[in-house]
Formats: C-alpha cells, sequence, structure tokens
C-alpha cells in the first residue's frame, strides 16, 4: 500500500480536529450519566419503601408520580439531562462510532461512586474488569477515530433504522404486556440498551438533517421516534433500579447501547467504510474485550458479591475458612452486615 493510500485512509482524528472536542464532551456526558443514574437509583429506592410496593415487574402510576417529588431523583434526571446535552453536542461534531461507545465510562465511575456510597471495597476482579473495560473501550475509540468518516444519512437508510426501531418497540412492548410479571433488571435493562441505541442514531440524523436546513416532515417523524424511544427507555431504566443495584443497570446498558449504535453506524450508515478489513476485525476482538470487562464488572462488583454471600451462596476463602471451622468444631462468627 502506497504512503498517498494510507493518507486517504487516514480520515478520522488527523482530518477531523473536531473530534478532539467530541471526545471530552462524550466523556463529560459519562460522568453526569453516573452521578445520574446515582442519585435516580436512590430516589427509586426510597419510593419503593414508602409505598410498601417492589416496582420490579413495572412502576405505577403512584410510585412514578412519587418520583417527580423526590429531590434525589430529581437532581438524577438533571443530571441525566446534562448528560444528554454533553452527548448531542459530541454527536453533532464526531462520528457516532467514536462517541458512543465512551459511555461505557460512565460504568467504572459508577461502580467506584456506588461503591464509595455502599461501603463496599473493590475485588480484584472488579478492578481487573475495570481496566479490560477501560482499556478496550479507549482503543476501540482510538481505532475508530483513525478511520470513522461521516455519511449521509439518504432517506433509504432513514427509512430502514426507523422500520427498524418499529419492529424492535412492537417486539418490546409485547413482551412487558405478556410477560412483565416474569421479567427482571435483565429484560428492562438490555430493553432500555437497545432503544437507547436507536435514540443516539436518530440524534445524530436529526442534527445532521438540521445543519443541513433539512428539517422535513421525515425528520419530524424522527424526532417523535426519538421521543418515544426514549421515554420507553427512561421507564424500563427506571424500574431496573427497582430490582438492582444502579452499576448493574448501567453495565447492562453499556454493553447493549453501543453495540447497538455502533452495528447502526456501521452497517445502516457506513461509517467504518474506509476502514480496511483488519480493522473491522479489530473492532470485533476489542469490543469483546471492552465487553468481557464489562461483563465481569457487572459480576464481581463488591456489592453483588455481600448480596450473594448474605443469600447463603459461599464464596471463595470463605468457603474455606468454613470447611476449617466445621472441621475444628468451632462456629464461624455471624456477619455483622447480615444482622437485621
Amino acid at each position: 500500500m502506497s504512503v498517498e493510500e494510507v493518507s486517504d485512509q487516514l480520515v478520522g482524528a488527523f482530518q477531523n480536529p473536531a473530534l478532539l472536542l467530541g471526545i471530552p464532551l462524550a466523556l463529560a456526558g459519562a460522568v453526569f450519566m453516573s452521578l445520574g443514574a446515582q442519585y435516580q437509583h436512590r430516589g427509586v429506592t426510597k419510593v419503593e419503601r414508602l409505598s410498601g410496593a417492589k416496582g420490579a415487574s413495572g412502576l405505577n402510576g403512584s410510585q412514578i408520580k412519587a418520583l417527580l417529588t423526590r429531590p434525589s431523583w430529581l437532581l438524577g434526571t438533571l443530571m441525566l439531562g446534562l448528560a444528554i446535552v454533553c452527548q448531542l453536542a459530541a454527536l453533532a461534531i464526531a462520528p457516532l462510532i467514536v462517541v458512543q461507545p465512551l459511555g461505557a465510562i460512565a460504568l467504572v465511575i459508577t461502580t467506584l461512586l456506588n461503591a464509595h456510597v455502599s461501603g463496599h471495597t473493590p475485588t480484584k476482579k472488579s478492578i481487573t474488569s475495570i481496566v479490560a473495560c477501560v482499556g478496550g473501550i479507549f482503543l476501540f475509540v482510538f481505532l475508530a477515530a483513525i478511520y470513522a468518516t461521516e455519511k449521509e444519512v439518504t432517506t433509504d437508510k432513514l427509512f430502514v433504522i426507523l422500520t427498524t426501531l418499529l419492529v424492535v418497540i412492537i417486539v418490546l412492548g409485547a413482551c412487558w404486556l405478556i410477560l412483565r410479571h416474569r421479567m427482571r433488571a435483565l429484560f428492562y435493562i438490555i430493553g432500555a440498551g437497545i432503544l437507547y441505541g436507536f435514540v443516539a442514531t436518530l440524534a445524530k440524523v436529526i442534527i445532521k438533517r438540521i445543519q443541513a436546513e433539512n428539517f422535513d416532515w421525515l425528520t419530524l417523524v424522527c424526532v417523535i421516534a426519538l421521543i418515544a424511544a426514549a421515554a420507553v427507555g427512561a421507564y424500563f431504566v427506571q424500574t431496573a433500579y427497582s430490582s438492582g443495584p444502579p452499576d448493574l443497570v448501567i453495565a447492562g446498558l453499556t454493553v447493549v447501547d453501543p453495540i447497538v449504535a455502533v452495528v447502526i453506524g456501521i452497517v445502516v450508515l457506513g461509517e467504518a467504510a474506509a476502514a480496511p478489513v483488519w480493522a473491522l476485525i479489530a473492532f470485533v476482538v476489542i469490543g469483546a474485550v471492552a465487553v468481557w470487562g464489562v461483563v465481569g464488572l457487572a459480576r464481581h462488583h463488591p456489592q453483588v458479591l455481600s448480596e450473594s454471600q448474605k443469600l447463603g451462596i459461599a464464596r471463595g476463602s470463605d468457603s474455606a475458612a468454613d470447611a476449617e471451622n466445621t472441621a475444628s468444631g468451632t462456629t464461624p462468627r455471624d456477619d455483622p452486615g447480615s444482622a437485621q
């Protein structure tokens, strides 16, 4: 490959200085997202305690109304609003596949913040997962910044996105109506992640069409679809908070949301058209490493370990200690945290 061909392919960060501002804006959005998740989770759990009803199968009308009076939930909503502003600003000047994966940083911040609030010290496995998550995401963004290109979203591509979103909403709505009493946090997290991936994509499309002074009826349809997807996704997130700590919710969102947005960006929008085959393979491998880190963090963060131990699930050195105490005829001291 000649020097000229290599130069033609480096069409991302080196020929688009706007990325230097877009990436920090996306990181700022991740920080606000982390704080917002923590405060909203606090508000949801408070409303559950006051109402005496669990919202794991879906928050009811009175619980949603009560959330609007909780200062912590309102503060969290404000933080999430700032996160959206930062993300939209980043999407306006940087490619989707560069901006969207940076949201995974919110998982790391939320995990550390929740560990501080709950008093649980991060474990070695959780730290390893954090390193894998951060390293994978930054490598992914670096590679995407080199090869990502802005492509015009044609009417045909936009119809594909909107049609796919309509099918997704119908499927999720049917599952919620039929199986909501059996569904738990995982369903709501995955559903919200898929919807938010479409929200990011539609936001990018709307911004580009407004910049091109092309606000027609199809753009208005995109705005309506974005609002609908964001509203349903927000409901799913609030319901997920009722059955899991905030870092579990953020973990699922930061896995599913970027995957959906990046797949749309590559397959439909063609933002990675300039990338060679080896770069596409690297996208998959590096993305898998980041996903492994996120999933590992969701499984091994301190609060999950603490709650599993309260349920009598023996882990690691605790099992060995119990076996040693049994052999010596002594009784292990009760965990003070489990006494209620």
